[in-house]
């Protein structure tokens, strides 16, 4: 898959294209590099992503390393029914809901971010969203959180990737970039002291264009709330759409 040239423009991205097993390759071996282990093994920063102009988006490794914050509970609250968190990172979210006894499953495509999940005690594979996964179709509910909606560079050829995933009556809950930005373009896990991993396509979209993207991939806006400078949406199959389902 090629990307585009990066926009500021919520909705004035290009059609989506669905990533191709290159793409996924690429973005895999990225998450796999040093920079990304390394900040996940010691649970501290700094990490970024960095973009080919040298712009820096933080990634908040602490935060994700520790347990559900306020905004993360305001997400777990709405879970309902099996729960798939896509990119799960350390696994704060899987563990808090297998906590509560909930069905959930993290995916990842670090190996050590898998290896933290389940040493909290949940469960987790090392996989990427594009491949095949349990219980195809019968999801209740998916997670696209700390900014997981960019995966794979096309946030409508991922959100149609997860109308396969999920139930006919399931739900995304989607966390979406704090301003109102709709950007597709290729960055690299940096620790910000020279080490960086390999390029890959990544996205950005705040909520005005993710529910876009949402609306052209078959699904419809049921809530969206903020929580501590967080936004989030949730996201239910448009009903012609589960129709066919």
């Amino acid at each position: 898959m090629t990307t585009t040239a990066a926009t500021t423009a919520a909705g004035t991205t290009t059609a989506g294209t669905v990533p191709t097993a290159a793409t996924t390759t690429v973005t895999t071996a990225a998450w796999q590099a040093d920079p990304y282990t390394c900040a996940l093994r010691t649970g501290k920063g700094p990490l970024f992503l960095r973009r080919h102009d040298g712009w820096l988006l933080p990634l908040e490794v602490e935060r994700w390393c520790e347990g559900p914050d306020r905004a993360d509970r305001s997400v777990l609250d709405r879970c309902r029914g099996t729960v798939l968190d896509i990119g799960c990172g350390p696994g704060r979210l899987v563990a808090a809901l297998a906590a509560e006894g909930r069905r959930a499953l993290g995916i990842d495509v670090s190996p050590e971010a898998v290896a933290r999940t389940e040493g909290l005690g949940a469960a987790a594979l090392c996989r990427s969203v594009f491949d095949p996964l349990p219980a195809e179709g019968r999801w209740d509910t998916a997670l696209l959180i700390d900014g997981n909606a960019g995966i794979g560079g096309d946030p409508a050829a991922l959100l149609d990737r997860i109308r396969q995933v999920v139930a006919p009556s399931g739900q995304v809950i989607a966390e979406c970039a704090p301003v109102d930005v709709d950007e597709r373009c290729e960055v690299r896990v940096d620790d910000g002291r020279g080490g960086s991993g390999a390029p890959f396509p990544w996205a950005r979209v705040g909520a005005r264009a993710l529910a876009a993207h949402a609306r052209g991939a078959g699904w419809a806006v049921a809530d969206r709330w903020t929580v501590d400078g967080r936004p989030f949406l949730s996201l239910v199959p448009q009903p012609s759409s589960a129709a066919r389902s």
